[in-house]
């Protein structure tokens, strides 16, 4: 690519803002060596890896090469047998780290970042010496004592040096004969050798080698004889300590200098990665979107008639009067040269993006030539400094700040005529440095190049300037060569009109603040505002209409007629501008009620989840309680007072629990109104007491007439009528005939004495007596129809127990008797069952 025209077009300046995204200075040097490629495929690959940095940046902002260091240095002195310092190491060490993160990092995304992983993939396996120089050194860059068992050896005999010269020092300096000797009772160093301060005036009164003194004289730095031979040993194991450090850190030196090409190649790898996330970095801070590359295609022919002859007048005189000689020329072949440039909303890339004005720019298969025209600092020189600079970044693997989908063709070469050539240095004038440049261009341009010429013709006598640059038009033209002029000459507005292959392009400029809005108008020229401008800004009228005078008709309509057409497209603009606004305040408006209503049917659904999760949970802790407290009933062979208090909380339990009506179903046959008063006082799981036995139970199963009542572990068939609910009032005297007319079933006994309970509790009692309870106890229990009972004598010494079973044997009412369970007490329990009536 041409160097003169990567200067002119600033392409430096967009590498140095690229480097500024870089982390370290190998990747700098990458950027900075950045050129555009003429390979279609290295650019799309380029472009590629960046697209794949941005979505990967955008997954993972914090991403970076870790700690990377830039050790090319380091490892080519070591590579020559140089000894590196621990910093080197470290920063070798830290290389290495970073890049097996990265190499982790992408190990598992091949399938998303196949370019990016491929070049993370190409890290070298471990080389040992990351684990080498953790070994050595510490993160502050000190080695370790387990670098080696010689390095541990001298610095341990170090210690022992140490401990014992500061001893004896300390002794002297404490030394009350010594006191008034010393300036301070301080130790201290000169040369490396401890030393302590002595009066000058005491010199010789202690024995000792004098190693300096101070400015004024008055102290002798001194090293007293007794200590000389421990500060040589000292000193002795502390230069051994020197060389063997550079010992060790000559060997590790030695083991980067022998994978040297390794660590380079990780250099330039992780380099390159961090190359390419700067580059999606500089794309996210553009808003810039990748390019799509096209390769240029066949030469394709557009015939036109090409004139170069002067204009003449009806005798065949030429414009300066003399007959003219030359004929009309022969149609010439125009080409088409195959490429394309189709930039939507192109920004430059070095202006501020909040008041850089986008262009359009199109050529098509039809064109590939365009002359742009209109004011001063109308921004002609940005749009093609634009297109210029998109091209060479598109080629150079950089998103472009256009939108998605903008086209451009790759170019082999691109050559740019942009701003002031004069060169005082080669005697040459503005005009001369212009065209100086323009004959290097002509001489090395083709149809695969870019050509870009800024001001053609301008600098010179403007007749010989448009003449001079219709003819530069036409060359170029013929040739194929894709071409972005701007001008001023209104000429060559009539030539881009009425030559195929050519466009013409404005920039347009405020008659009302007298400021140019830097829009690009594809296929107008630009209008001639100078008699405008200067009636606004006050120029007399007499002098304006003198010089509209001066104006051809011809071109007076011509330019009527583009005035016209100018305030129509404005029009149209402006109507279509509204037209977007709207539809985009509606899309907007559109898009913002289906948020609301999808955030509301959201929150709705959320709302009854939650609630419903909420409920879930109470029930199933409801009947998780309600299982355990039902379990416990049925381990219940305890005491009554237990099974009670149990029992209670399966009441509280049911009564949280969601009502359900089980009545039963009214029987017909003439049933008394109590007896259905008393089935709807009853249900399966109430609790209810038992009359004829006055125990406590829980409704396991309900039938017509009867029920099986849980009393502990003993389930009792009772009818219905014998069944009271806990808490019930007890029925008055009208209807107490009929409850003494109710009968409970109990193994088919029926009864009337109220029933003892099913346990009789002996213990503490004195044997005389507990019998006598006892036999008492069977007695009521027998009347009142109980299958057994429990014999509470607990273990102790075992009398009382073996009394108790003694009196069960003999007694009459007694069937038999056995020990109680393991849940029922054991043997401080018998279990004694009854003969029934």
């Amino acid at each position: 690519m041409d160097d003169k025209t990567l200067n002119t077009l600033e392409y430096h300046k967009i590498l140095e803002r690229l480097a500024g995204y870089t982390a370290f200075a190998a990747s700098r040097d990458k950027t900075l060596a950045l050129r555009p490629t003429r390979n279609i495929d290295e650019a799309n690959r380029r472009q590629a890896e960046t697209t794949e940095a941005v979505q990967f940046l955008t997954t993972r902002p914090d991403a970076t090469i870790g700690g990377a260091r830039d050790i090319r240095a380091a490892v080519d002195l070591a590579r020559h047998g140089g000894v590196l310092m621990p910093v080197d190491l470290l920063d070798v060490k830290s290389t290495l780290v970073a890049a097996r993160s990265l190499a982790r990092q992408f190990e598992k995304l091949t399938s998303q970042f196949p370019l990016l992983c491929d070049l993370a993939a190409q890290m070298p396996p471990p080389l040992g010496l990351v684990e080498a120089i953790t070994r050595t050194l510490n993160d502050r860059g000190e080695i370790l004592d387990s670098a080696s068992p010689r390095l541990a050896q001298i610095r341990h005999d170090i210690r022992i040096a140490y401990d014992r010269l500061m001893s004896k020092l300390q002794r002297m300096v404490a030394d009350p004969k010594n006191g008034p000797l010393l300036q301070e009772a301080i130790i201290t160093q000169r040369d490396g050798r401890y030393v302590i301060p002595l009066r000058a005036e005491f010199k010789g009164r202690i024995r000792s080698v004098v190693h300096d003194q101070s400015a004024s004289g008055a102290t002798l730095f001194v090293e007293p004889l007794v200590i000389v031979e421990l500060n040589n040993e000292y000193r002795e194991l502390q230069l051994a300590e020197r060389d063997e450090e550079r010992r060790i850190l000559a060997e590790l030196s030695s083991q980067v200098g022998m994978n040297a090409e390794l660590l380079l190649h990780t250099v330039n790898v992780i380099a390159e990665i961090d190359f390419i996330f700067a580059r999606a970095k500089f794309s996210d801070d553009l808003k810039a979107s990748a390019a799509v590359l096209v390769p240029i295609g066949k030469p394709r022919e557009l015939k036109a008639t090409v004139d170069r002859r002067p204009k003449t007048d009806e005798s065949g005189a030429s414009d300066d009067g003399q007959p003219s000689t030359v004929n009309r020329q022969p149609t010439a072949v125009i080409r088409h040269p195959g490429t394309v440039i189709r930039l939507s909303g192109a920004r430059h890339p070095l202006l501020d993006p909040a008041t850089v004005v986008a262009v359009d720019v199109e050529l098509d298969d039809q064109t590939f030539s365009m002359v742009v025209t209109g004011p001063n600092t109308g921004g002609k020189t940005v749009a093609l400094k634009t297109v210029g600079l998109l091209a060479l970044m598109a080629q150079s693997g950089l998103h472009i700040p256009a939108r998605s989908g903008s086209q451009i063709s790759l170019f082999n070469d691109i050559y740019a005529d942009i701003g002031d050539e004069q060169s005082i240095e080669q005697s040459l004038s503005t005009f001369s440095g212009h065209i100086t440049n323009i004959i290097r261009i002509l001489k090395r341009a083709d149809r695969h190049s870019l050509v870009i010429l800024d001001e053609l013709g301008a600098g010179t006598d403007p007749q010989e300037g448009a003449a001079l640059a219709r003819a530069l038009l036409s060359h170029l033209l013929e040739r194929g060569i894709t071409t972005l002029v701007t001008t001023h000459h209104p000429e060559l507005k009539a030539y881009a009109h009425g030559t195929p292959g050519v466009v013409n392009a404005s920039v347009e400029f405020d008659l009302h603040t007298l400021r140019p809005t830097y829009h690009l108008t594809i296929g107008l020229p630009g209008r001639s505002n100078a008699l405008a401008i200067a009636k606004r800004l006050g120029m007399p009228d007499e002098i304006i209409a003198d010089a509209r005078a001066e104006i051809s008709p011809d071109d007076q309509r011509a330019e009527s007629m583009l005035d016209e057409i100018h305030r129509q497209r404005d029009a149209s603009r402006k109507a279509r501008g509204a037209a977007d606004r709207a539809k985009f305040e509606a899309e907007k408006l559109h898009a913002e009620l289906s948020a609301r209503m999808d955030k509301i049917e959201d929150e709705r659904r959320a709302i009854l989840e939650k609630a419903r999760l909420e409920a879930d949970a109470q029930l199933q802790e409801l009947q998780e309680e309600l299982k355990e407290a039902r379990r416990q009933l049925q381990r219940a062979r305890q005491p009554l007072e237990v099974v009670q208090a149990v029992e209670e909380k399966v009441e509280t339990l049911q009564e949280q629990m969601p009502t359900v009506d089980r009545r039963p179903k009214t029987v017909d046959g003439g049933r008394r109104s109590t007896v259905n008063s008393q089935r709807s006082t009853v249900a399966l799981g109430s609790k209810v007491r038992l009359k004829t036995l006055n125990m406590q139970g829980v409704i396991i199963s309900l039938g017509e007439d009867e029920a099986e009542v849980q009393v502990g572990m003993m389930r009792i068939r009772a009818r219905r009528t014998d069944l009271q609910a806990v808490g019930e009032v007890e029925e008055t005297a009208d209807s107490g005939q009929q409850t003494a007319e109710k009968t409970a079933v109990v193994s088919g006994l029926p009864s009337t004495v109220e029933s003892p309970g099913l346990e009789l509790d002996l213990r503490g009692k004195l044997a005389e007596d507990a019998l006598s309870d006892l036999d008492r106890y069977l007695e009521r229990a027998y009347l009142a129809g109980l299958p057994w009972v429990r014999i509470i004598h607990g273990k102790g010494t075992g009398k009382l127990r073996l009394a108790v079973r003694e009196a069960l044997s003999q007694h009459p009412n007694v069937k038999s008797f056995e020990g109680g369970g393991d849940k029922e007490g054991g043997d401080g329990v018998t279990v004694a069952k009854l003969v029934s009536g």
